[in-house]
């Protein structure tokens, strides 16, 4: 098997961890050392992977850093790569998601924002522009905030069509552009806002996270603040599909890279606690696309358990089998080589794990 690379974001810097065959993993780190790392892309599709790592310093505040070495020397721009322009009235507080775009566009990723908002960059995240007609949507005012601030945090891109791109914001909802970013619509039939006087608004609702299915691309799936969602049709419409899970709260939610129907969950109780429900640790996982879960927790710990898990801070990698990792707040990272048959835990005692990611390196 080829190396697989696993980047781990939390409140005190960036991890990197390597393995050969994912029985052993090699960890460095801290990268950015006193830096919170909201945010990571591995981007594979050049002749050698960039990371890409959104950090943010209490003092000299965020940035995007890049490293074509595999995190060996990490360059920042002389200039903020991202960046308001005058006349928004507002400053960069911190990057949610880089997403590197499709083969079909091998220089653009995509950067969500606290405020929200898209940037988009040409070339591998070294500059990049702002996205000014989804700062001027005429619903954006009325956008509310979740716990965490009101941020642009997950970007979907569609492997058949470039110019195709959706976002989830907390709090404003699910919003689609089928013009490349040009022009955007809510997209948000079917998903409550329990929090709201009309529960079933035109948007407005806490979004934590979607995916898309590897498979049928008009499937998503969607962890909401208050239920688990698919959509047959491109996000047109959402259905619940979470009803068999120990809880309807939740952060993360990712697919597997080639099984169609094939998703993981980590429910978390809500309310005042957001501990996981009767404080066990579980990945729940299903195979017919929300039709039924069922537990995966082999070699998890099996005593009370309190660390939750957040929005991207549960991934899968490329490889076949695939893996599966999740990081929680209490700076534990679990890895699964057997698409979460079983478990083991690769590290633990670091900071607060706010994002994973992991690919296939060659």
């Amino acid at each position: 098997m080829n190396d697989v690379l696993l980047a781990i974001g939390t409140r005190k810097g960036l991890f990197l961890g390597r393995s050969g065959g994912r029985g052993g993993w090699d960890l460095t780190g801290p990268h950015f050392p006193m830096q919170a790392v909201y945010s990571v892309g591995i981007d594979t599709r050049g002749d050698r992977p960039r990371l890409l790592a959104g950090a943010d310093s209490s003092h000299w505040g965020p940035s995007v850093f890049r490293s074509d070495d595999l995190g060996a020397a990490w360059h920042e721009p002389a200039e903020p790569a991202v960046k308001f322009p005058e006349g928004t009235g507002t400053s960069l507080e911190r990057v949610w998601q880089l997403q590197p775009a499709g083969p079909d566009e091998p220089g653009v990723v995509y950067a969500g924002t606290q405020p929200g908002a898209l940037f988009r960059s040409e070339d591998g995240g070294e500059t990049f522009a702002f996205v000014r007609s989804l700062w001027d949507h005429p619903q954006r005012p009325e956008w509310g905030e979740g716990f965490g601030g009101q941020a642009v945090h997950t970007v979907v891109t569609d492997p058949r069509d470039p110019r195709a791109l959706m976002v989830a914001v907390s709090s404003g909802g699910v919003y689609r552009s089928a013009d490349g970013g040009e022009s955007w619509e809510p997209s948000n039939s079917g998903l409550k806002a329990e929090f709201l006087p009309d529960q079933y608004p035109e948007f407005g609702q806490c979004v934590h996270k979607i995916a898309r299915d590897p498979v049928d691309p008009d499937r998503l799936y969607l962890q909401n603040h208050g239920g688990v969602y698919r959509s047959d049709d491109g996000g047109t419409h959402w259905t619940e599909i979470g009803k068999d899970l120990p809880a309807d709260f939740g952060f993360a939610v990712t697919v597997h890279p080639r099984r169609g129907g094939v998703v993981y969950v980590f429910p978390a109780s809500d309310g005042s606690d957001r501990y996981p429900p009767e404080y066990r640790c579980r990945v729940f996982r299903t195979e017919d696309a929300g039709a039924t879960w069922e537990e995966r927790c082999a070699g998890l710990p099996g005593e009370p358990h309190y660390g939750v898990v957040l929005r991207d801070a549960l991934r899968t990698d490329d490889a076949d089998p695939a893996g599966v990792y999740f990081g929680n707040r209490n700076g534990e990272v679990y890895a699964s080589a057997d698409e979460g048959e079983s478990w083991r835990q690769i590290a633990r005692h670091l900071p607060d794990v706010l994002c994973v990611r992991a690919a296939v390196i060659g």
